[in-house]
């Protein structure tokens, strides 16, 4: 006997407006999902971007598709990445374009997806620095190990992890980044603890999200659709931003902020594309 399940179907219909900005996962995904498979939300961003990883070069050859790296990235960044790499993109943001990730850094990505960040960041912080990509997805894992080992990448390792909950030690990393993920998480507050557990005293963030000017319908929050399209768990900025400095942080400064829908004239109004930094505090 099947039973109900709020997640039993997520179909993806892949014009511009259903993901994180106007350009991060334009794609048409439509995927069907039964109860075996999918019991919690967090099953249902990992399903979709599974799908999203084994998809990517379909999406390069696809003259139709725009990576989010063509609307976001330097053309200096773009020259970094072979096609298969943007392929897999599906951010909100540049947060590397900001970063000033230094030599010899111990960077770290959240959501590495298909390792795009990561990629940049091991030019940026050189042969005596390092990257780590964290993702909760397989898929695109391999993808990012295969793209890796494809650009000859030494200084960039890949683990399978959730954001709520990092592999790595405490106080051992210079910069954190993170692009349109967090947005992704029922647990920001854990998201953020973890952030500062990981940095060094003195270290930095840099992410780029989505969150919203103002609550979004109740209906939008609880769609599995909008979740996977990272606006189902958009938070509200002033929360999203107050929670940060209730763990912490200091510095909070926001570097940049776009309407991620300027066309809308409903609640998708609202919605922000935002690029922040913070610092731990020194001891």
């Amino acid at each position: 006997m099947t039973k109900n399940n709020s997640f039993l179907y997520l179909n993806i219909a892949g014009d511009t407006s259903d993901c994180c900005g106007d350009s991060c996962c334009a794609d048409e995904l439509n995927v069907e999902i039964t109860h075996d498979q999918l019991d919690s939300m967090t099953a249902s961003i990992q399903h979709y971007y599974g799908i999203f990883a084994t998809s990517a070069l379909d999406r390069v050859v696809d003259s139709k598709h725009i990576p989010s790296t063509d609307k976001f990235y330097t053309q200096d960044q773009r020259e970094v990445l072979p096609a298969e790499v943007a392929g897999a993109s599906a951010g909100c943001g540049n947060p590397l374009g900001v970063a000033n990730a230094a030599l010899g850094e111990i960077v770290m990505d959240l959501g590495s997806g298909g390792g795009v960040d990561c990629f940049i960041a091991a030019k940026e912080v050189g042969d005596e620095g390092f990257v780590i990509g964290i993702d909760m997805t397989p898929h695109m894992l391999e993808l990012a190990r295969k793209n890796a080992e494809k650009l000859g990448t030494e200084n960039v390792v890949f683990k399978l992890g959730h954001i709520e909950s990092i592999p790595q030690p405490d106080d051992t990393v210079d910069l954190i980044i993170s692009n349109c993920v967090i947005a992704l998480s029922q647990r920001k507050d854990r998201v953020f603890s973890e952030i500062f557990r990981i940095l060094k005293p003195g270290g930095r963030f840099v992410i780029s999200d989505m969150v919203t000017s103002d609550a979004i319908p109740s209906n939008v929050q609880k769609s599995p659709n909008e979740w996977v399209a990272c606006v189902g768990g958009a938070a509200v900025m002033s929360e999203y931003i107050e929670m940060i400095g209730d763990i912490g942080f200091s510095d909070i400064e926001i570097l940049k902020e776009e309407q991620s829908r300027p066309y809308a004239d409903d609640w998708q109004s609202t919605l922000i594309n935002l690029t922040l930094r913070a610092y731990k505090p020194h001891d």
